[in-house]
């Protein structure tokens, strides 16, 4: 028998024309290839309506229960509508009608900022089940007889909220990138404002050298395996269902069901980190709804390993990224010099950080409650995602010498982590299975420590999907080269957390679909993050007239 995800899984290979699973059969080509079912069904649906004045709200699916014997007309009118639809340039395809209901936004944000809700299906199996809701919010277009539609931004994370991300990125963006959109963020499923959810862990397992599992001093993962099994177990225990149902599949659902109450046909965005792969799955779920796609600072897409892949990229990542660091914090002009040379820094750091798993020192107030090697070697991976954060190394570095006096403990809400870590956990472990193997897991790690001592085997140990007790519903998707060559990637050399080896595979699975715009730079986010002209205005030009470049381009420093 068929395995009913072939098509989904293997579209490249051409092993498509099976059965979906729900009664739908993909084509593995025409203007349905690459389309989810989900879309797919609703098309259909919606083609083979006997009378034409029957409609649906936009937020709502149409019947959807199987039947396998939906006619080859019903199926032709639809490709034949998504065919026109796609070919419609994007002034005359980009609005259906707004429906939602806009009022002010909480907290402190822009004041042009309005937010609404809407509601989703917990299943989208179960579309007529039990609902969950999104918030959303958007800062309309600033030249109304400009406006080419809407720039949805998509968090990073997993777990990022992105609710108050229009009012940052409009303190960032050029003119006439805000002329021509209305800026949208979200709350992805289970963060913040939207339908939340939370593990209730106990306090000391919100600290973030429990929760990155960096191994013991003597580079045990017996404390890493406890810890990830309780995880693992609280959250499966309090998360519930929406937690369970946190998958980037359905966050590219959830997009899409976004760009319907917006009334957009199509749909542009910029996802950043973890948004780059929710925004990759979206462009290859739905590609026919979307218009122009920005990723930044991009996800390896490896559908064998997703998430599990991108932890063990940490490694090669601080590794790229320590010598801009050594060299800054060598620099005669820095108030925060450490060493006289950049040679200096890396054996200063790995003596140091040695020196506090023998010795750690008090630091009343932070969690955990010393200044240990880990907890040195997560401030050092944290503060190279950008160079503004260089000084928080520095001056844990100075501490731990003895130089300075330790800083005072900063720590965000317990809630907000609480929200964070729940949404991370039911990602991670929703999307692809982890291995088990505890052995496995410890030979790794020794292996990693010896080859990258910066990061001490903590990018390849235990993660509490471990033990996760659910299997995935689905399998991760692969990311191909079928649908609009509408995408453009930004890639810094020197990311930390996405190494540009990472970037470098989303582009090749997307093949002729993406362009790459790679900027000599260090540090997490390319686009209006860290000043490099020649890369903002290759992605302002791209959103601004959706001119792609010809061939990738290579950006120098500066």
């Amino acid at each position: 028998m068929t395995n009913p995800w072939a098509c989904r899984i293997h579209r490249a290979k051409g092993e498509c024309g099976t059965p979906d699973g729900r009664g739908i059969t993909l084509p593995a080509t025409g203007p349905l290839a690459g389309w989810d079912q989900v879309t797919v069904r609703r098309r259909i649906l919606t083609m083979s309506k006997t009378k034409p004045k029957t409609k649906t709200t936009p937020n709502t699916e149409p019947n959807t229960e199987p039947n396998i014997n939906r006619t080859a007309a019903a199926a032709t009118a639809a490709a034949l509508a998504l065919t026109v639809l796609t070919a419609l340039p994007a002034a005359a395809a980009s609005r259906e009608g707004d429906h939602l209901t806009w009022t002010a936004c909480e907290g402190k944000t822009d004041p042009r900022q309005q937010c609404a809700t809407l509601t989703v299906p917990l299943d989208y199996a179960d579309p007529h089940g039990e609902q969950i809701t999104l918030a959303i919010s958007r800062i309309p277009a600033a030249r109304p007889g400009l406006r080419h539609g809407v720039l949805l931004t998509i968090p990073g994370g997993p777990g990022g909220s992105g609710l108050d991300v229009p009012t940052s990125a409009a303190k960032r963006l050029p003119q006439s990138v805000l002329d021509r959109y209305d800026l949208v963020g979200f709350d992805p499923r289970g963060v913040g404002r939207s339908t939340p959810v939370s593990c209730g862990l106990d306090t000391p397992d919100l600290a973030m050298v429990k929760l990155r599992p960096w191994p013991a001093a003597d580079g045990s993962i017996d404390e890493n395996l406890a810890t990830a099994r309780r995880v693992a177990e609280t959250c499966a225990r309090n998360g519930g269902p929406v937690l369970r149902s946190i998958s980037t599949r359905n966050e590219a659902r959830d997009i899409d069901r976004i760009r319907q109450d917006l009334g957009e046909r199509r749909l542009s965005a910029w996802g950043t980190s973890y948004g780059t792969y929710a925004g990759a799955v979206y462009a290859t779920m739905f590609p026919g709804h979307t218009d122009r796609i920005v990723l930044d600072s991009n996800d390896d897409p490896d559908p064998s390993r997703v998430e599990r892949g991108w932890l063990a990229n940490f490694g090669q990542g601080a590794e790229d990224r320590f010598p801009d660091f050594a060299k800054w914090a060598a620099d005669p002009r820095n108030p925060d010099r450490v060493a006289d040379t950049p040679e200096e820094v890396r054996p200063l750091f790995l003596d140091l950080a040695a020196r506090l798993d023998r010795t750690p020192l008090p630091w009343p107030g932070a969690n955990p409650a010393e200044l240990n090697g880990n907890v040195l070697r997560e401030t050092m991976l944290e503060s190279l995602y950008a160079d503004a954060k260089f000084p928080d190394l520095a001056r844990l570095m100075l501490a731990g010498l003895g130089r300075r006096p330790l800083p005072t403990p900063v720590a965000p809400p317990e809630q907000a982590v609480q929200n964070t870590i729940a949404v991370s956990v039911g990602t991670l472990c929703n999307d692809v299975t982890w291995p088990t193997d505890p052995a496995a897991y410890t030979k790794d790690v020794a292996a990693d420590r010896a080859a990258r001592p910066l990061t001490a085997g903590m990018p390849v140990n235990v993660m509490p999907c471990a033990f996760w007790p659910f299997a995935p519903a689905e399998p991760p998707v692969r990311v191909t080269d079928r649908g609009p060559a509408n995408i453009l990637l930004a890639q810094n050399l020197r990311d930390p957390a996405t190494p540009y080896r990472g970037a470098l595979n989303l582009r090749r699975a997307f093949g002729d679909r993406a362009r790459t715009v790679t900027v000599d730079s260090g540090g997490h986010d390319v686009y209006v993050a860290n000043g490099n002209p020649c890369g903002d205005a290759v992605v302002t030009d791209f959103l601004v007239t959706g001119r792609r470049p010809a061939d990738d381009i290579s950006c120098p420093a500066g």
